[in-house]
């Protein structure tokens, strides 16, 4: 990468901002060589992805900021601090996930559970993260809770979007809506929307 970003035209000029739409397509890679790759798919899509850390690491040891050492350090860091039952004497936690939410709220100092959530997140995505995160802070809110296998939801989620096109409703507008106004309740239930919880 070094030499890439010195002698290769292309490689030097690139930014941050400009290698966005390779992480993003590489990132996408890699879960279509999970889902429906070989092995040979997998290792080479996670190579290209791994292109993309080292590339992004390089730029900005070259502004002076930080090096692939320091995200290296920083990722070891952070598992070490947020798996105590492994690397110090604590007791494994009954809730893993509860266990891990909790320490990265206490670490980033977070008030409430949509605090990190990336804005850029696809919509599906981002509600799963949304109703995962409210229900790790144990926010309380009105939310189904009976289990639903995989194929049933894929179904489900295809036909509601068939009966959307089918209406003139664009489905992942609407799931844009439907996520705001879910985001809007987890800030009031909290108390974090500016006004006092009830």
């Amino acid at each position: 990468m070094v030499d890439l970003r010195d002698r290769c035209p292309w490689d030097a000029e690139q930014t941050h901002r400009s290698l966005l739409n390779h992480l993003l397509e590489e990132t996408a890679e890699v879960v279509d060589a999970v889902e429906t790759g070989t092995d040979d798919d997998l290792r080479e899509e996670l190579g290209d992805l791994l292109l993309q850390v080292y590339f992004h690491a390089r730029i900005a040891e070259q502004e002076g900021r930080f090096g692939l050492d320091d995200v290296a350090r920083g990722i070891s860091d952070k598992l070490i601090r947020r798996h105590p039952h492994v690397f110090a004497d604590e007791d494994v936690p009954d809730d893993m996930w509860q266990s891990w939410e909790e320490r990265k709220r206490a670490e980033k100092g977070r008030s409430s559970a949509l605090d990190g959530i990336a804005e850029s997140l696809n919509v599906l995505p981002r509600i799963q993260k949304v109703v995962s995160r409210a229900r790790s802070h144990q926010v309380d809110l009105d939310l189904p809770d009976e289990p639903i296998d995989e194929a049933t939801l894929g179904d489900e989620l295809v036909a509601l979007i068939a009966r959307a096109q089918s209406g003139g409703i664009d489905a992942d507008a609407a799931a844009r809506a439907a996520l705001r106004r879910l985001e809007a309740t987890v800030r009031v239930v909290e108390g974090t929307d500016g006004h006092p919880a009830d």
